[in-house]
């Protein structure tokens, strides 16, 4: 069964509120170790997010002074951060969020997709925060057990999903890399095995040595009774 969200996101989370100041937003993050804090208001609903990319625009000495002219969305929006003094100011908003049911692969897709490191996991009926999913998060699933891995494999992939019987593949897992060894009966086979055992969890990589009987991806050069083609074309 494939883990969500809420199977690997950190369920007590550090949050300010959007009128928090900058130093105790810094001292928040300092004292819990963290490298980013959701803002929310007072009924717990995500109004935004700071990490410590946001913080350090202060630092930032070419963000200094007026806007300019031939600044872009991002640079005027880094330069209202720079002179920002709380939350509400300092905050990316709106912020991306995710639900606590969405597969570990939606949540590494919306990382991607938005550049971010992390994602507040919301109540999908009211918006509410009910943790943080990061990026370290997902990669636990790679810290998975090897024999677990093959387990899940052979009998979930292999025996219940294609009906194919196990005893006919070979399965080994090294570090999370799956080598298949067999044969099996049909080569179109072959395409649906592979993406099936890499969307387990904890699969690195797959080295597939499998061979086939008959490739049934080829279609046939000539029909086995000739007279069939020209009956075809005489009732055409």
């Amino acid at each position: 069964m494939k883990r969500t969200v809420s199977d690997v996101m950190t369920r007590t989370v550090v949050s300010v509120n959007g009128f928090a100041p900058f130093k105790d937003i810094v001292r928040k993050m300092q004292d819990y170790r963290v490298s980013a804090v959701p803002v929310v208001d007072e009924d717990d609903i995500v109004l935004g997010i700071i990490s410590e990319g946001d913080l350090i625009l202060k630092e930032d000495a070419d963000l200094e002074g007026e806007p300019r002219f031939l600044d872009g969305a991002r640079r005027r929006q880094d330069r209202s951060k720079a002179t920002g003094r709380t939350a509400s100011e300092l905050m990316t908003a709106p912020a991306i969020t995710i639900g606590p049911h969405a597969t570990l692969g939606e949540a590494a897709r919306l990382m991607h997709r938005h550049a971010v490191k992390r994602l507040p996991v919301v109540d999908p009926a009211d918006g509410t925060i009910l943790g943080i999913v990061s990026r370290t998060d997902l990669l636990k699933v790679f810290l998975r057990d090897d024999a677990e891995i093959a387990q899940e494999v052979r009998e979930d992939v292999i025996r219940r999903t294609l009906w194919i019987d196990p005893d006919t593949i070979r399965i080994v897992v090294r570090d999370g890399v799956v080598t298949m060894d067999g044969q099996v009966e049909h080569r179109s086979l072959l395409s649906v095995l592979e993406p099936l055992v890499l969307s387990c969890e904890g699969v690195v990589a797959v080295d597939n040595r499998l061979t086939y009987l008959p490739d049934d991806t080829v279609p046939p050069t000539h029909l086995p009774f000739p007279w069939i083609s020209s009956v075809s074309r005489a009732g055409r």
